[in-house]
């Protein structure tokens, strides 16, 4: 069974991807300012789950053009949605493996950058990347209003069946 932060990240993929059920293609790549495209965040929160479970742990970078187009402060971009959901499903995959075996010890346990433990934790690292999802799926879902998109969520979905509190 997996650490209760990890079902919580799970959930929030799943309401991130609701979020952006639907659009297009070409309304995934308009800007509307000063926010990004729809289809930016996807290729960013990519890019935040390759650097903190992929990279910190064990010093991989599957996809190397995600940490360079997509990290913090990387020129605004509009790539293709389609392209963006690739990277993501490909290294959520990836990072699901390194999540599967998180133990509270693993949360615990400091982050390591260029040879040197810092003062991160990965169990902070894991919810600075679910409160991340929170963010960026209310920013698209803004951008998507903006748009002239209706019929959208209103409210987060089956948590209660998805991923209910437990105690970890």
């Amino acid at each position: 069974m997996p650490h209760p932060l990890v079902t919580q990240l799970r959930f929030t993929r799943s309401e991130f991807r609701r979020a952006i059920d639907g659009i297009s293609e070409e309304d995934a790549r308009k800007r509307v300012m000063p926010m990004n495209c729809v289809s930016w965040t996807v290729g960013h929160l990519a890019w935040q789950e390759q650097r903190y479970f992929l990279y910190y742990p064990g010093g991989q970078y599957l996809l190397p053009e995600i940490q360079e187009r997509f990290r913090n402060g990387a020129p605004a971009s509009t790539p293709k949605l389609a392209a963006m959901w690739e990277a993501w499903e490909s290294i959520t995959r990836a990072t699901d493996r390194w999540l599967d075996a998180v133990t509270v010890e693993t949360l615990m346990s400091r982050v390591v950058r260029d040879g040197a433990p810092t003062d991160l934790f990965f169990g902070n690292l894991l919810q600075r990347v679910i409160y991340h999802y929170w963010y960026h799926t209310g920013e698209n879902m803004a951008v998507r209003k903006i748009l002239g998109h209706t019929g959208l969520g209103q409210f987060v979905g089956d948590i209660d069946g998805k991923a209910p509190y437990t105690q970890g």
